[in-house]
């Protein structure tokens, strides 16, 4: 188990260096002096070579990725040129509203994907079945950009059930747990139709297996059918899907932040990307794939974890 740890986390490292080279790359390809275009067109050249000293654009791009990644490795991702604040600072103090909005969003995405899918397999071919089915289809294929944008419209202007913009007050809890109610619901219903789409596939499949066929014939109850063998072993695929799944919210909660007004690591490289605040772009970037690659080497030793099969081939 050790030993497979060290390997997922020394990928999970390479993968890392990779997406920072392509980062840095990406980021300096896009036409236009950044200097130019954050000062604005009144900018002296002496105003934009200062401010290209301040940002290191005037280093060769070898030098700049060197700088980039070596002071990445050490938690250091820059100053803002702007505010003189750590981007570290900055990214930190946003980076905990997107977590408390991923974490909403695949809570209920799992509260209510993982019974559905579980119910529709027990009850194959049924009504409920051919329902859930439809439903789980439409829900995986409404962008969640549509689906932030129709629920702030229904239950924020419409109905006035719940609050349309921002985090809520800081301090109170019961407020910020009301704000993040719409946004949640946004990043998490395409995943419900995962999720139980999965969960059913695999239920079916162990359902077929031998040793649960040989459960019932020894008179075993189905309760301890159920939880000591059906969704032990069907809930493997959904524990790695989790991984993807954190990735993939963490895309859409770009659109809920904008959509919502919602501070948070999205919102925050949107702003720097339009204001060509490479830093903060560069920072934002860095943390997302560092915490999506993080995610999914958790799920996978997650799985090894509760799989014997999977430690056995360790």
């Amino acid at each position: 188990m050790l030993r497979y740890t060290i390997q997922r986390m020394g990928l999970g490292f390479l993968i890392c260096l990779v997406a920072m080279t392509v980062l840095f790359s990406v980021v300096f390809v896009i036409p236009g002096d950044p200097a130019a275009i954050a000062l604005g067109p009144r900018a002296t050249p002496e105003m934009k070579e200062l401010l290209r000293q301040r940002m290191g654009l005037d280093q060769p791009l070898f030098m700049q990725l060197f700088y980039f990644i070596s002071k990445s490795l050490t938690g250091d991702l820059g100053v803002d040129v702007w505010s003189g604040r750590p981007i570290s600072t900055i990214v930190g103090e946003a980076l905990g509203f997107t977590l408390a909005l991923i974490a909403a969003g695949l809570g209920w995405a799992v509260l209510f994907g993982v019974p559905l899918g579980y119910l529709s397999a027990v009850r194959r071919g049924s009504l409920f079945d051919r329902i859930s089915g439809v439903l789980s289809i439409a829900m995986i294929a409404i962008p969640a950009f549509v689906v932030a944008i129709y629920s702030l419209l229904t239950f924020a202007v419409w109905l006035r059930w719940l609050p349309a913009l921002g985090a809520g007050e800081p301090g109170n809890f019961s407020d910020q747990l009301v704000h993040l109610v719409l946004p949640a619901f946004a990043i998490g219903l395409g995943w419900v139709g995962y999720l139980s789409r999965l969960v059913r596939a695999s239920v079916l499949e162990v359902l077929a297996e031998n040793h649960v066929r040989t459960a019932r014939a020894f008179g075993m109850p189905e309760r301890i059918v159920v939880t000591q063998y059906v969704l032990r072993s069907a809930i493997l695929p959904v524990i790695t899907l989790l991984g993807l799944a954190i990735g993939s919210m963490l895309s859409n909660a770009v659109f809920a932040e904008i959509v919502f007004n919602r501070p948070g690591v999205g919102k925050l490289a949107f702003d720097a990307a339009m204001a060509r605040n490479y830093p903060i772009v560069m920072g934002t970037t860095l943390v997302t794939v560092t915490l999506f690659i993080f995610a999914n080497i958790l799920a996978d030793l997650l799985v090894a974890t509760v799989d014997p099969r999977v430690r056995s081939r360790l």
